[in-house]
């Protein structure tokens, strides 16, 4: 085990352990002053904090080149958390989030099958397939090897109101938190894809992956559906790059999408359906200024 990853597991125990003390605090008298059961909390906060400042100090010595890659879905698409405003983008370094982005599916443009907006009071959740990014096909981003695929989880109602969101982030949050990173990520895949560049998806539906860990998938393909899985508010796309296949201990790797660059929060676009030819052969094209061009040779190999 190495140690970035004793680190990260480290973290999560001394967090259960804090939330232990906390709990039986309430139905007995603790042997120690009421201060101390604070100290497991701090040290996680400061294990959390190590991964952070490391990444802070390559983006500022060293920033790291994009990665151009292919869009992983096709349709009307908004963004959500994105690095072109500013990162890291999830407001943390942790689980390789520096430069991940979320997307939601809007519907199209007549309005119809639109996404549902925030509900201050009722519903108080919504079921999954009022909003059209549920089931919306996951495309592989480049040629590349399956390392990790799993979504055994289930898909939970929104917290698209006040007092789901409530929920989200006073209990269920903190819960996954505390919890291995699957059960913040969800259900997901990773792809290999070459120089030690991978690519994550998040929150995939549940059953619906159609690859295996081995498995070779060329871009465009379809290697799961959208979902709702892990630590979500509602059906949506999160992807990331990332330099190795453990979002646990990995860092994160910046990404431009072919033809789109990196959607601003708020910003709806439109990525084209492609025939698997058409993407392969944009994939082989020369890579986009500003974009790593050594890694985006090595994607169409």
């Amino acid at each position: 085990m190495s140690i970035h990853k004793l680190a990260a597991v480290l973290g999560r125990f001394l967090w259960l352990v804090f939330f232990a003390q906390a709990t039986a605090g309430f139905f007995v008298d603790l042997p120690y002053n009421y201060w101390v059961g604070w100290l497991p909390a701090l040290a996680a906060i400061g294990l959390q904090l190590l991964p952070g400042r490391k990444a802070r100090e390559q983006i500022a010595n060293d920033p790291p080149a994009p990665v151009e890659v292919a869009a992983p879905v096709t349709g009307r698409w908004s963004a959500l958390n994105s690095p072109a405003d500013k990162v890291p983008s999830h407001g943390t370094h942790g689980l390789a989030q520096t430069y991940a982005i979320d997307i939601t599916a809007e519907g199209d443009e007549s309005g119809k099958h639109a996404r549902p907006g925030f509900s201050w009071f009722w519903p108080v959740a919504r079921r999954n397939r009022a909003y059209p990014a549920f089931g919306a096909p996951l495309l592989a981003v480049a040629d590349a090897t399956v390392v990790h695929a799993e979504d055994g989880q289930r898909d939970h109602l929104s917290r698209t109101s006040l007092f789901g969101l409530l929920y989200f982030f006073f209990v269920e949050g903190v819960v996954r938190s505390a919890a291995p990173p699957r059960r913040v990520i969800g259900n997901h895949v990773v792809l290999d894809l070459g120089d030690g560049v991978h690519a994550l998806y998040a929150h995939v539906r549940r059953g619906s992956l159609t690859v295996r860990v081995g498995d070779r998938v060329s871009v465009g393909q379809a290697v799961g559906q959208c979902g709702n899985s892990g630590n979500s508010t509602e059906p949506h796309v999160h992807f990331q790059l990332m330099d190795g296949p453990d979002a646990d201990t990995a860092r994160g790797v910046p990404f431009r999408w072919r033809g789109l660059g990196v959607p601003a929060n708020g910003e709806v676009f439109t990525a084209e359906a492609k025939t698997r030819a058409d993407a392969r052969a944009d994939a082989q094209a020369p890579a986009a200024p500003g974009a790593s061009a050594t890694v985006s040779k090595s994607l169409t190999q």
